[in-house]
Order: structure tokens, then sequence, then C-alpha cells
């Protein structure tokens, strides 16, 4: 066991242009600053090993941006292995776009990529338009990278040498945040964001995890410095509206200010929350103001006594202020201190199988889309109304060229045992049965789990939810399948529990 050192910063990344907004089939433009988002950062020193654990508040961070975002911190320090830098999103659908630079986009869940097999199909005269077309006032995608990998590499070296002698405190709580946002119906089928008020509804497909992992961090004096928040559930309350926000984490902080001192960080982390949302799908409250996703409009809303609207405001308010206050009430029992603590980080480059389409899909996926150009042949211009249609046909036909010469996909992947904790990554919109598989079996006392961290591999769905379809469970929606997910799932325990 080694004293523990502890380092914070935070770092906005609002620029001064307005900004492209990521996270939908859409173009969205800022229009204004709803709260700040922020790359947070958190270093620790103890028992001769190391790590600097982050937080940004944006859609997802892919391996190329942090490898450059790596490499600008090693050009401030070598005191650190760029690889014990790990950065988790939020999975905010209301931050910047960005890219490492200009390239042909062929990810089989990318925008770009849709677009473009889209393109390719249709025949000359025909053309695909954004239906907002950035100016130069907006930040492009490319100074969205150079803006996110310069901060990253700034929080994590200000934390760095920030490190201080501290104490730590790990606790529990409860909020009721996330819920499946997967419907089942009596066919086997399932739909993300399926309605609910309709005979043929079941279930939802999966249950959800009011858990709330925290870690409180003090100076000597036992003075609160930060707090550390890990929730199965993403930050996409906001997802459809015009403006920059930190969804619900940026609530949670103001709150967490403003009782608790303007000088506290808050490190948010989502758990494995895939299949998970701020809403719920049984209590149907329908947006305060119209949103352009046809997958979730209603033909026969039934008005319920519940939360507010959770594609609003109001609804991210209340998410806020509940985690808050949950926290604040957990950090009042305190009465247990550590200085001291048992501390190892391994980085392991795990191996999975990349999840194929047969050949059959691959030829069906052709002619649909072959169809249904044929079928909107009156169009001049097709639109995000297309991709948003067409997205599982185009990204099945980008998964088959790209599986021609690739069967495995390695991930990067961190176990951290830090005290009574164990922290255990993965870059994927993790399907929560996993998670819930790795807490259930893990020695750990407690164990944070962070999804969307050291890449952008897309959903990674349960087997259930592979048989049953839609998006998200897709073979487009991400590059690993059920397979690949237990094998995840085994070797986070095992190297978990060879830690305790």
């Amino acid at each position: 066991m080694g004293k523990i050192l502890i380092g914070w910063d935070e770092e906005s990344l609002v620029p001064e242009k307005k900004v492209s907004l990521e996270g939908q089939f859409f173009e969205r433009i800022s229009d204004y600053v709803e709260s700040d988002i922020t790359v947070t950062a958190m270093a620790v020193e103890s028992d001769g090993d190391q790590m600097i654990l982050m937080s940004a508040d944006v859609e997802a961070l892919d391996e190329e941006l942090l490898e450059i975002a790596r490499e600008k911190f090693a050009r401030l320090t070598d005191e650190v292995d760029p690889r014990k830098i790990m950065v988790g999103a939020t999975h905010s659908h209301t931050s910047i776009k960005m890219t490492a630079k200009k390239k042909d986009e062929t990810s089989a869940r990318s925008f770009a990529g849709v677009v473009s097999i889209l393109e390719e199909f249709l025949p000359e005269g025909k053309k695909y338009g954004e239906a907002v077309v950035p100016d130069d006032d907006v930040l492009t995608p490319e100074e969205g990278g150079e803006l996110i990998t310069d901060k990253i590499a700034l929080a994590a070296y200000n934390a760095w040498k920030n490190r201080k002698e501290a104490l730590v405190a790990n606790e529990f709580g409860r909020a009721a945040v996330g819920m499946c946002r997967r419907v089942s119906y009596d066919d086997g089928s399932a739909q993300m964001w399926g309605d609910t008020n309709t005979a043929n509804f079941v279930a939802l497909e999966g249950g959800n995890d009011s858990g709330v992992e925290l870690l409180y961090t003090f100076d000597k004096d036992k003075k609160l410095t930060g707090v550390v928040a890990n929730i199965a559930c993403p930050a996409q309350i906001l997802e459809q509206r015009s403006f920059i926000s930190g969804d619900y984490w940026g609530r949670t902080k103001a709150i967490l200010r403003e009782k608790l001192g303007n000088d506290i960080y808050l490190l948010s982390l989502c758990g494995a929350a895939g299949d998970q949302c701020p809403r719920d799908l049984i209590r149907w409250v329908e947006p305060e103001t119209p949103i352009d996703d046809p997958n979730v409009k209603r033909p026969n809303v039934i008005e319920h006594k519940a939360d507010p609207s959770m594609y609003d405001i109001s609804g991210c308010n209340r998410v806020g202020k509940r985690i808050a206050n949950e926290i604040i009430s957990v950090y009042e029992e305190i009465s247990e201190y550590k200085d001291e603590a048992v501390f190892e980080h391994k980085i392991i480059d795990l191996d999975l199988p990349f999840r194929k389409v047969t050949m059959a899909d691959y030829n069906n996926a052709v002619r649909e889309l072959e169809y249904y150009i044929a079928q909107n042949k009156h169009k001049e211009v097709f639109n995000f109304e297309d991709t948003a249609r067409m997205h599982v046909y185009a990204g099945t036909i980008s998964r088959y060229r790209e599986q021609q010469n690739k069967e495995i996909h390695t991930v990067e992947t961190h176990i951290i045992r830090f005290g009574d904790i164990a922290i255990a990554t993965n870059p994927f919109e993790l399907f929560l049965d996993y998670g819930n598989r790795i807490k259930a079996r893990s020695y750990a006392k407690q164990t944070f789990i962070v999804q969307l961290c050291c890449g952008k591999d897309g959903y990674l769905p349960t087997e259930k939810a592979e048989k049953a379809g839609h998006y998200s469970a897709y073979v487009s929606s991400g590059k690993i399948g059920h397979a690949g997910g237990d094998i995840l799932t085994r070797e986070t325990i095992t190297e978990i529990n060879k830690m305790f």
C-alpha cells in the first residue's frame, strides 16, 4: 500500500464559434450554450503506479483522436506513460462534431459512412444534400478535433502537476436515471424507442441499474476536492436540441458547486448503458417542442403523471437535481477516510471476433437500397430522412466490405484496482447485462464500469437483442457481437479478480 496523491483539472470545450452538433442523422448547428461542456481529469499516483482518468462531454472519442491527445501530452511531460490516460465520453449529443483530419469515413456506424454508401448507389443526376449547411462561422470537425485533443492533453498535464497527498472515500448511492430503451413485442422483435401503447407490446427487453458508484476525494484536512460518479445511463436527454450542453451532468455539476463550493470537480463516468436512456417508455411523456426523429413518433399518446419531458431542459434539470441530491446526501454521511491504497493499473489489448454479415445479408441490403432509391426516383436531392431509413442497409454493405480482410478487432481496455474499488473500461456502448455480470462476479467491494472509454466501437448488444433486431442490435450498429461481449465480460472478471 502507498500514500495517495491526487490532482484535478477541468478545461472547457466551448469554442468561440458555433459548432456542428454530433449524435443524430441530421445536421444541427448550435444556437447558443445552454451549459458548459468540459473535459475533466483526475490524476492518481499511489503504490508505484499511476492513472489519469478523464471524462469528456462528447458523444464519443475515437482511437485516432485519443492517440493525438496522448502524443500532445507526451510533449508536455515524460513522467507518465501516455497510455495511462483514459478518456470516457458522457455520450452527450449536444457537443462538438470532431475528426482528426479530412478522410473518407467507412465505419459501419458513422453518418459519413452511410452517406458515402448512399451516394455510391444514387443514379447520375441525383445527389445527397444536408438539411443545414455549415458556414465559415461554424467550427469544422477538424477544428473540433484540434480543440479536444489540445484540451485533453492540457487537463491531463495540469491534473498530474496538481497532485497532492489526498484522502478518499468510496461510497454508494441510488438515483433513478437510466431505463431500458428497447421495447419487445409479441412476435419476438424489438425496437429502440418502441411504442409501448400497443397491444403487441410485451415488455422492455432489459432491466435498469439505479446504483451510483461514488468516489470522493479530499485534501489532507478532509476538505472535499472532487467526486467521481458512475451511472449506467448516457447523457442524452437533450439529444435532439440545437444548443451546446453538458446535458444532465452539466446541471448536476452546477448544483454541486452551488451547494459544496465552486472549486469542486466532478468526474462523470457512463456505466454499461448501450440499451439504457433517461426516458420512461412506459409512462411516456411527449417532448415539449417537436423533434425530428421518426423513431419516436407516437400516434396515440396517453397523458401520464410522470417526470417532465426527457427531451427538454425541464427533464434535464430534474435528473441533474436527482443525482446531485444523492451525491450530497451520501457525502454528508461519510465517516471513513483512507490515505493509503493498493493501486494497480493494467492495460490490456483484447482481441475480439469481428461481427460479420452473411453474403445473403449483403445481397439483401443491396436490393433494399436499390429498391428504396427506385421508389424515390422523383427526388433530386436525398437528405437525412433517407439516411435514417437506409442506414442499416448502408451499414451492412460497409461491414461486408470491411470484413473481407478482417476477422479480429483489437480493443484497448483498462483494469484498475484502487483500494476496494475496481475500474474496468471498454470502448463500446455496452449493453447493461454485460456490466451486471461483471459487477455481480467481481471480487472488488465496488466496481466501476466505464463504457465509451479509449475508443468508439459502437453498440455491443446481447444475444437476445441481436435476435430481436433493430437499431443498436443490427450488425451495422457496432463492430462486435455477443460472442465478443462474452469474451470481454469473462476476461474483465478474470483480470479484476486476479487483483483482489
